[in-house]
């Protein structure tokens, strides 16, 4: 596994509550999970449907066999509403005690407050071998780990090769110009050359970061992550090669009200259902797109590569942007049940058992022997020989400048911006922090 340049930086703040509470009353932080009293606790999490809602029942219900005395209620939580609804849980004292962690701005924000629950101690042996230090780092601070990874989720384009090879494509593109020589081919073909689904607007957002790793130092990167300043012409460089890129007319008709993950005229399921060539997306891509195919299984025709490369960027060639997914422990959760939980769910069992569910790269380095999707493997070599490797930019500046960054970026494609407003847009959420 490659040692993460991971950013983690500014965010929006939470708070932590309904953690411990029992059948039998109220159990306070640091309860065994071995005791005799019984000790409930809430999880959340994103996946609401097929084999992903099913692993993260069956994952409580095994954990829950081991731990007679444990009970989780789980509620999972569409994707797109995740945030704002943990947020609003938070904020107003009901928090779950377990939940999905993103990492980035956002958890920094968290650990400042005093929300989240320091794993540090609690993380086993097994657990330490299993998972690679770098790969903690997407989910520590100032050398403490708060949340235990689960997916790591690098980005990089989904396509199809039965579509690419009858609009004549022999390789795939390594290079903008390449990219925009398949464009032509594709749009030649009768296929839409590129799905977006803008309307949940982090998905444009993400054409803006990959032009920005390619322009962008990492030093810069980071710089800017820490001072929310973004002075530095290579800020403003990526979005003028996103805006000239989009004056090509990649995307799928409607792009600015196409959804992302949400059913068959999603950006996924248009890929999913050869309507569209390909997509820019997380390494989550190929299990949304195996659960809007046809027959709701795998596209067998699914490949992988990684953003091109943009002649004259100083970004170092092959970094990449992504996440790590994880869960953590709000700071009131019972100690000892929480980690034990989540010491759990990093086994290589139930590790084996999320690739499968999810159809994503599992952060486990031995149940990553078990992937076997060429396009996962092609992902898991990228990122193991990748020079740099950060979160995704809205992650790493935290709910409010992330937010404002993706939605100048969708204003920009809409006609109603610019690059330059993009940068306005960031500077201005900065300064209100």
């Amino acid at each position: 596994m490659a040692v993460f340049a991971v950013l983690m930086l500014g965010a929006a703040g939470l708070t932590a509550c309904d953690s411990g509470s029992t059948d039998g009353g109220s159990s306070t932080p640091g309860a065994s999970a071995n005791a005799d009293a019984p000790v409930t606790m809430t999880l959340w999490h994103n996946a609401t449907t097929g084999d992903g809602k099913t692993f993260e029942e069956t994952t409580v219900a095994d954990f829950e066999k081991i731990h007679p005395n444990v009970t989780i209620k789980i509620q999972a939580i569409q994707n797109e509403d995740m945030d704002g609804k943990l947020q609003t849980a938070l904020n107003s004292g009901d928090a779950p005690d377990i939940f999905m962690q993103r990492g980035g701005g956002k958890m920094a924000a968290m650990v400042d407050a005093g929300q989240l629950m320091d794993i540090t101690s609690f993380v086993t042996e097994d657990t330490h071998t299993v998972i690679p230090d770098g790969t903690f780092a997407a989910d520590s601070l100032d050398g403490k780990i708060y949340a235990m990874p689960q997916s790591i989720l690098p980005g990089g384009f989904f396509y199809s090769k039965d579509l690419f090879a009858a609009a004549g494509i022999t390789s795939t593109p390594t290079t903008i110009d390449e990219l925009n020589a398949a464009v032509t081919a594709l749009k030649a073909s009768g296929v839409a050359p590129i799905a977006l689904g803008a309307k949940d607007a982090w998905p444009a957002a993400h054409w803006y970061f990959f032009f920005a790793i390619r322009e962008c130092t990492s030093d810069t990167i980071a710089a800017s992550a820490a001072s929310k300043d973004f002075s530095d012409p290579c800020w403003l460089k990526a979005g003028e090669d996103l805006q000239a890129f989009a004056a090509t007319t990649p995307f799928n008709d409607g792009f600015l009200t196409t959804s992302a993950q949400q059913g068959a005229g999603s950006s996924a399921g248009l890929v999913a259902n050869h309507q569209a060539a390909m997509e820019l997306m997380g390494a989550w891509d190929p299990g949304v797109i195996g659960s809007l195919t046809p027959d709701g299984q795998p596209l067998p025709d699914l490949g992988w590569f990684p953003f091109p490369e943009v002649p004259g960027g100083a970004g170092a060639p092959g970094s990449m942007m992504g996440g790590v997914d994880g869960f953590s422990c709000s700071a009131e959760a019972p100690q000892v049940a929480c980690t034990d939980f989540l010491n759990y769910i990093a086994t290589t069992p139930v590790q084996e058992n999320y690739y499968k569910a999810f159809n994503s790269p599992p952060v486990n380095i031995e149940a990553q022997s078990a992937v076997t999707e060429p396009y996962l493997q092609d992902i898991l070599a990228a990122v193991n020989s990748a020079p740099y490797v950060s979160q995704w930019l809205d992650t790493v500046l935290g709910a409010n400048v992330g937010n404002a960054l993706n939605v100048g970026v969708v204003n920009m494609l809409a006609g109603q911006g610019d690059p330059a407003s993009i940068i306005t847009a960031v500077s201005d959420a900065a300064a209100k922090e």
